[in-house]
């Protein structure tokens, strides 16, 4: 049995927070390899011009606004992608926001929101997505994480505590999901530019009373093998890899993808 392929021809894909970024350029992956691909993102505009650009090189695409932390909404997203596409094969909980601020002075109000975005989005889109997984018989849900889910850093105490989560989730998926032909697992990034991370230079900048150009020396690329950030393209070939992958001997793992930052 072949076990390892790059070929997602006849597959439906969600990817959520796939407007910009990582997820965009998972959608992009997803595509060349012959998935159709379902653009989910809060900003309807911009998954709308991810899905057009997509849809312009000859792959099925389409883009749905959805707020991740909505149920109903949620719902109705993967209800429409199934719709259309007759099927859902593969999920990629992508979306998330990032909020910097030492415990002491983390507002309750931003620890939930961002929990929220991350963790219920990851639930309710999972709940979603199972259901039609369950139903046709597999699928791969693949969630975004974050070196934060096998470390942690200083200022970012909801954001490290919700990666460590999705982490908790995907094996729970592996083992409930085992039974019906559905695989999870998690993507482990080290510092991506995008703008996720770019919102953060200057905002560790005034936080650690450093230099913008210090915070990528000797906070974000300190520790990596080579002092080079991970690239979008890199955190894509490992989704393709998760999401190719035809067996259940790999489900419940997580992969870290950081230039070396976390070495495991």
């Amino acid at each position: 049995m072949q076990v390892i392929g790059k070929d997602l021809a006849g597959k439906a894909a969600v990817v959520t927070g796939a407007a910009s970024g990582i997820g965009r350029e998972i959608a992009r992956v997803f595509r060349a390899a012959g998935a159709r691909v379902a653009i989910l993102d809060l900003d309807r505009a911009a998954a709308e011009r991810a899905a057009a650009e997509l849809a312009g090189t000859g792959g099925e695409a389409m883009a749905l606004a959805v707020d991740v932390t909505d149920e109903a909404g949620v719902d109705r997203a993967m209800a429409a992608v199934a719709r259309a596409y007759g099927r859902l094969d593969i999920l990629v909980c992508n979306a998330g926001v990032q909020i910097i601020a030492p415990l002491e002075q983390f507002s309750f109000a931003d620890w939930k929101h961002l929990l929220a975005v991350h963790l219920d989005g990851a639930f309710l889109c999972t709940r979603a997505a199972l259901r039609q997984m369950y139903a046709q018989g597999g699928g791969s849900i693949i969630y975004m994480g974050s070196v934060h889910s096998k470390d942690a850093s200083r200022l970012k105490g909801p954001y490290v505590t919700a990666k460590h989560g999705l982490i908790g989730l995907a094996k729970v998926v592996a083992l409930e999901g085992a039974a019906h032909g559905v695989r999870a697992n998690v993507v482990c990034p080290g510092f991506v530019r995008t703008p996720l991370v770019e919102k953060q230079i200057p905002e560790q900048s005034i936080a650690l009373g450093i230099p913008a150009d210090a915070v990528i020396r000797d906070v974000m690329l300190k520790d990596t093998a080579d002092g080079e950030f991970t690239t979008v393209a890199e955190v894509a070939a490992a989704a393709l890899f998760f999401a190719s992958f035809q067996s259940a001997a790999l489900t419940g793992q997580s992969l870290i993808v950081s230039h070396g930052w976390c070495m495991q």
